[in-house]
């Protein structure tokens, strides 16, 4: 059976409407929570590819999340492994770090709605050909630039980019397709949890925008599932279980 490892950065970030995709699919998936004290997996071989999602801080930001070397470190052994990599935000800004990105110190949060603009580099591209022209929501903590070698396939309004492919089987979205107006509400809720300002009007665009953010979300996994070949299992290696005989 295909199996999805996902790192959770907070309580109220997960899969979303995207959960649905995956279990319509037959794949299965399993949660890893490091704000939680969980350890990241020393392997890749155990999955089939590796979604990071969304979080609170910027990726620079190590005092409140220590395990950021731990993660991609992770990162490069599912690329080496050539399985792979979807970020959404946070795992987004962290997949071009990973790439050779370089943080912007002083970016603030991104939190908006936008429109989404193919690139000529994403002409071709079955994700950025799936939200062009789309309203899509954005939001993120921080900032990474793009390293060298690596050209945006879906860009904002204001020019930047919000998605890009920094290895062949690697998508770094800023754009936030797993969201739903229950998980912002969440948002809002969780305690100690930083907020964008604006985020009483993002919730209620949400609602609004609520049948199109499901479209949306279907045209962007059915162009993942082709793009990344997400429907082929790759090969794990095998469990074994080591049983203590007394003499």
């Amino acid at each position: 059976m295909k199996h999805f490892l996902v790192v959770q950065h907070t309580y109220s970030e997960f899969l979303g409407l995207i959960e649905k995709q995956l279990e319509q699919r037959d794949i299965g998936f399993t949660y890893v929570r490091p704000f939680t004290g969980q350890s990241l997996p020393g392997t890749a071989l155990q999955h089939d590819a590796l979604w990071l999602l969304g979080g609170a801080y910027p990726v620079t930001d190590t005092e409140r999340l220590p395990w950021i070397e731990d993660e991609l470190r992770l990162i490069a052994l599912f690329q080496r492994a050539h399985r792979p990599v979807v970020g959404l935000g946070f795992g987004g800004l962290l997949l071009a770090r990973a790439a050779g990105g370089v943080p912007q110190e002083g970016a603030g949060p991104t939190a908006c709605w936008t429109v989404a603009r193919a690139t000529e580099a994403g002409r071709d591209d079955p994700l950025a050909q799936a939200v062009d022209g789309r309203r899509v929501l954005v939001m993120y903590d921080g900032a990474v630039s793009l390293p060298e070698g690596v050209t945006p396939l879906v860009i904002d309004e204001q020019g930047r980019w919000i998605a890009a492919r920094t290895d062949p089987l690697t998508y770094a979205l800023l754009f936030r397709p797993e969201l739903k107006p229950g998980m912002l509400e969440d948002m809002i809720m969780e305690e100690g949890r930083p907020t964008p300002e604006n985020i009483g009007e993002l919730l209620a665009e949400a609602r609004d925008e609520w049948p199109r953010m499901q479209e949306t979300t279907d045209r962007v996994l059915v162009a993942l599932v082709s793009a990344l070949d997400l429907m082929r299992e790759r090969h794990k290696a095998p469990v074994f279980s080591l049983n203590v005989v007394s003499e």
